[in-house]
């Protein structure tokens, strides 16, 4: 595997100044750059697979999202919301400085990509939606919301490991080198010897405040967005997802820039774009 380099980029939000780190695979001067941004309580760790198969084509770019992983945590949790994060993908592209863009996004990253490319003018060539659409569950919602926020802490490495299995079961089947590759990605150890989830505790007062009137609300909004979009998007879907349900799955192949769909058996919310097939996927797709 290739080695990244991590880098940091400065953004603004209301309360002020905060710095997004990013992991950066391939060559600096390659104009085919892939932003792959991860889920809600993940790194950008999570995609060192992918990026590593793919730095042979692309310049890969690979963000901490803020208030997770090696970003700043905002000021004012307030602003933990969908438009600050696009606007800090703004400025990340920017700082790249390059036309167009590729996105692979898994769940709030896609959603953030979504967002993105719905806009005018936007740089997004071609996207790769991870098991998220416009319509969301609300029960598995609330599920995410439940382990958010909590402050876990772990006594040892292997008891944080073993709770990232439990929680992350519908991630579906990985060896135990992966599990602890995913755990690793997301634990960091305290002072006192304790391990902790590497992201802001914050992060769980806007699931607090969800509701199924307010999701369903939402819902109008990014179905708009969606709609907007007018670059060729590949949707995957784990067949057992519980947030991206088959009737919305269908939807998206049906509006919109009318998505290519892929199912994979055996795994639900969401596929991780570590095994070998689910690189291919995204390969073929993007460098068709």
């Amino acid at each position: 595997m290739t080695q990244p380099q991590i880098k940091m980029v400065q953004c603004i939000s209301p309360a002020g100044l905060h710095n997004m780190a990013y992991k950066e695979w391939g060559e600096a001067d390659n104009p085919n750059v892939l932003v792959c941004v991860h889920g809600v309580t993940r790194v950008s760790d999570d995609f060192d697979q992918l990026a590593s198969a793919l730095s042979d084509h692309y310049r890969v770019i690979c963000p901490d999202v803020v208030g997770r992983g090696r970003s700043s945590w905002l000021a004012n949790p307030q602003f933990y919301q969908f438009s600050q994060y696009v606007s800090d993908m703004i400025t990340l592209v920017a700082r790249l400085d390059v036309k167009q863009v590729d996105w692979v996004g898994t769940s709030m990253g896609a959603l953030i990509g979504m967002m993105l490319a719905s806009l005018p003018e936007n740089p997004v060539r071609k996207m790769v939606m991870n098991d998220v659409g416009p319509s969301l569950n609300f029960q598995a919602l609330s599920r995410i919301g439940e382990y958010m926020g909590k402050g876990v802490l772990f006594a040892s490495f292997d008891e944080g490991v073993s709770y990232i299995r439990t929680i992350a079961a519908p991630f579906g089947p990985h060896n135990d080198a992966q599990w602890r590759k995913l755990a690793g990605d997301v634990l960091r150890q305290q002072a006192d010897g304790q391990w902790r989830l590497h992201y802001d505790p914050a992060l769980g007062l806007a699931f607090k405040t969800l509701t199924e009137e307010n999701t369903h609300t939402a819902e109008a909004a990014m179905w708009a967005a969606y709609d907007a979009i007018r670059c060729p998007l590949l949707l995957v879907r784990g067949a057992e997802s519980d947030l991206l349900t088959p009737d919305t799955a269908l939807q998206m192949t049906q509006r919109g820039p009318r998505a290519e769909l892929v199912e994979l058996p055996g795994i639900g919310h969401a596929p991780t774009f570590m095994h070998e097939d689910q690189i291919a996927l995204a390969r073929h797709f993007l460098l068709a």
